[in-house]
């Protein structure tokens, strides 16, 4: 009806949105740092002792801010509607691995593998007694 207003209470609408100080605060500080830091490299770079380097992290340090800033939006988004990341990612396609592309494991009938269960060898035997008697001579001395 026209001129009423809808009451939309806190059981009709489980989601909330909640606002984080400390969070904010957080990423706040981590973006000005890294554009501090950018600032920083930029100033050596142009110094005379810069070098090229410096322009690379003076480049590299506004992209980590961007990069906090987005996923902090990211955070926001994904807390708020988780309903809707998963739609998402269920859009996506297949995520399984289609056979064939892997190569096989190897089985026990593969004679790359050991067999643990195998009659004992006596030239083995004979070789790890050989070892051990040098170890022990070794020992005494």
């Amino acid at each position: 009806m026209p001129g009423t207003v809808e009451v939309v209470t806190e059981a009709a609408s489980p989601i909330q949105k909640r606002h984080r100080p400390a969070l904010i605060a957080l990423v706040v500080v981590a973006a000005v740092a890294c554009l501090a830091l950018a600032w920083w490299q930029w100033s050596r770079f142009e110094s005379s002792s810069g070098t090229f380097q410096n322009l690379g992290y003076a480049l590299q340090w506004p992209a980590f801010a961007i990069a906090v800033l987005y996923a902090y939006r990211r955070f926001v988004v994904m807390e708020g509607d988780p309903d809707a990341v998963v739609d998402k990612t269920s859009k996506r396609g297949p995520s399984e691995i289609p056979d064939g592309i892997l190569p096989e494991r190897p089985s026990a009938a593969d004679p790359t593998v050991a067999v643990l269960d195998a009659e004992p060898d006596d030239q083995l035997a004979e070789y790890n007694r050989y070892l051990a008697g040098l170890n022990d001579r070794r020992d005494d001395a």
